[in-house]
């Protein structure tokens, strides 16, 4: 019995038909294979507006590739960046660098990747998401497993001037108590990326149910805690070489937010800002500088 050959990456299926496409679909599949992460992260007409192409290109594109459309190839493109889930860190690794130098080119091409994914960040995006967390009656942060510390850190940087209105979902006991507290008028801020955890994805599904504004802090649109977000902020994770995805950008998002969400709140923000600080030198919390 002939064994089935492994399915081929939909960059390789695109690579591929090339030579027969048409001359303007080659042009568009031809960006797609050079923008493979813009082309899983961002609308369709962003893309052909940076292509100089017809949006409805793309579309034609994908149907040429044997997908039902754009949506479908993207979702395509989306899967294929992402690690096996059953060895979604070890399954990065590479064979050893060789060489004198190979520990510093690791870096380099580390620190090299990190820089390209910040820059792809969507500024509008995230200013948009900060206007919904000021315009928040209250303000959950649902992060977890390595995704934790991105959202203590927002919770802590939010907290300087909007203490009574920021909690850390699971922050003070079993997270499906705070769950069940979501409300309309609340906003909640998901953070999570492949393998995504089972609690982020309830956590974005309760935001969504309660009618509180959903920001998804996410990896790739098709994320299921991303699922009805209200603001879909994305960050590369997959890029950077090492062993564990990069939460980089997922830092830079949650520091955007807070200054964002610092500056819109004006004269009261900095107030109560200025009473944290006064607190905090009044209890002695951090070394007096010499000089």
């Amino acid at each position: 019995m002939a064994q089935s050959q492994p399915k081929s990456s939909p960059l390789s299926e695109l690579c591929s038909a090339l030579p027969s496409l048409p001359a303007r679909l080659q042009q568009v599949g031809r960006f797609v294979a050079a923008n493979d992460y813009d082309a899983t992260t961002r609308s369709m007409r962003d893309l052909a507006a940076e292509a100089g192409a017809d949006p409805a290109a793309f579309t034609r594109l994908a149907k040429a590739l044997g997908y039902s459309g754009w949506d479908e190839l993207r979702a395509a493109l989306t899967e294929a960046r992402r690690p096996a889930q059953a060895q979604p860190f070890s399954a990065r690794t590479r064979a050893g660098r060789k060489g004198p130098h190979a520990d510093i080119s690791l870096v380099a091409d580390k620190l090299e990747a990190e820089a390209a994914g910040l820059a792809r960040i969507s500024t509008s995006s995230v200013a948009e998401a900060a206007k919904a967390l000021h315009a928040a009656r209250r303000i959950w942060i649902a992060g977890f497993r390595s995704c934790r510390s991105v959202a203590e850190l927002l919770n802590y940087q939010l907290r300087l001037f909007r203490s009574d209105e920021v909690q850390l979902v699971g922050g003070s006991g079993p997270e499906d108590l705070d769950l069940g507290a979501f409300q309309r008028g609340d906003a909640v801020v998901v953070i999570g990326f492949a393998p995504y955890s089972r609690a982020s994805v309830l956590s974005a599904r309760a935001a969504h149910d309660s009618g509180a504004t959903l920001i998804a802090i996410a990896d790739a649109i098709t994320a299921p805690m991303a699922e009805g977000a209200d603001h879909l902020l994305l960050y590369e994770a997959a890029a950077s070489p090492g062993f564990f995805p990069s939460l980089t950008g997922a830092v830079a998002i949650a520091q955007s937010l807070a200054a964002v969400t610092f500056v819109l709140g004006g004269a009261k923000a900095k107030r109560r800002l200025e009473e944290t600080e006064g607190r905090l030198a009044a209890m002695s919390q951090y070394v007096a500088e010499e000089g």
